[in-house]
């Protein structure tokens, strides 16, 4: 290997340890906000109030990482939110994927949250309208409790929500993801002409990017993130892999319920074409 190829790889691990070094700061504080105040959520939901459920749960479903998805879908499962409320707060998630905007691209990232706040509140409105006059039949919720209670000490947290849960089942993913993330683009910017091939295939690329949004995981998305901060592919790409994944927050919904996590995922892959091809058209 070449002087020139390790400098690249320095390169790449010094800007994925920034990066994930960033990333896992918001996670803690996004963890500590969802742990102490969990229980206050159900408060905000009340029956008379239907389009405060959209408004409601895709401002949750922003919430950068996957406890705003967790708990919509336990919303959902629990009855306490509509099918067309989980869908357009999925619009609105965008999984650990949205630490690592933060922490690339912070300004547009936010504009990006913005964005997908207000697709997600409006699409959600739009999917019960049609689920209701397509009859399209949903899964009927359970019984069981949805807050449990738990320890709140510190030791606790720093065990169970730092340690078990940042730490051991997000940060090292996103960790890897981002370097490979990196590297990928790195060598197709050195020696595939990624530039040129994005430049003359872009729509190809949000085709791919609604594809891929698909998977139920964090992490592949990461490549879009990361094509977008380097320039390689505009802001309607990037726009259409956020509207369609949702990084593992529908993993809970997969074991309650495939159809509906299937119908979750036909909606929002429609939405994300079709928002995305309008903006692409224009040239955003």
């Amino acid at each position: 290997m070449t002087s020139i190829d390790w400098n690249m790889l320095l390169k790449i691990l010094t800007e994925t340890i920034q990066v994930v070094a960033l990333v896992f700061v918001m996670m803690v504080l996004v963890d500590v906000i969802n742990f102490w105040s969990r229980g206050k959520i159900a408060e905000l939901l009340k029956p008379n109030h239907k389009f405060r459920q959209y408004f409601v749960t895709s401002a949750i479903g922003t919430i950068p990482g996957c406890v705003g998805g967790f708990t919509n879908v336990s919303l959902y499962i629990h009855g306490m939110i509509s099918f067309g409320a989980l869908a357009g707060s999925m619009v609105a998630a965008s999984g650990d994927e949205a630490f690592v905007m933060l922490a690339m691209f912070p300004r547009t990232a936010v504009i990006l949250f913005a964005v997908l706040f207000i697709i997600g509140v409006f699409s959600g409105l739009l999917i019960d309208r049609v689920v209701k006059s397509a009859n399209i039949k949903t899964s009927v919720n359970c019984n069981e409790v949805l807050i449990h209670p738990g320890e709140h000490s510190f030791v606790h947290y720093m065990k169970e929500h730092v340690w078990h849960h940042i730490i051991k089942r997000h940060l090292w993913k996103t960790a890897l993801w981002t370097f490979g993330a990196l590297l990928f683009v790195e060598i197709g910017m050195r020696y595939w002409n990624f530039a040129s091939l994005s430049a003359h295939y872009s729509y190809l690329f949000l085709i791919l990017s609604a594809l891929i949004g698909l998977i139920p995981e964090s992490g592949p998305h990461l490549l879009f993130v990361t094509l977008y901060a380097n320039g390689l592919i505009p802001f309607s790409i990037l726009l259409t892999s956020s509207i369609v994944q949702d990084g593992h927050s529908m993993l809970p919904m997969l074991s309650y319920s495939i159809k509906d996590s299937v119908l979750v995922k036909a909606f929002n892959i429609c939405l994300g074409l079709i928002i995305g091809t309008t903006l692409y058209v224009l040239g955003l």
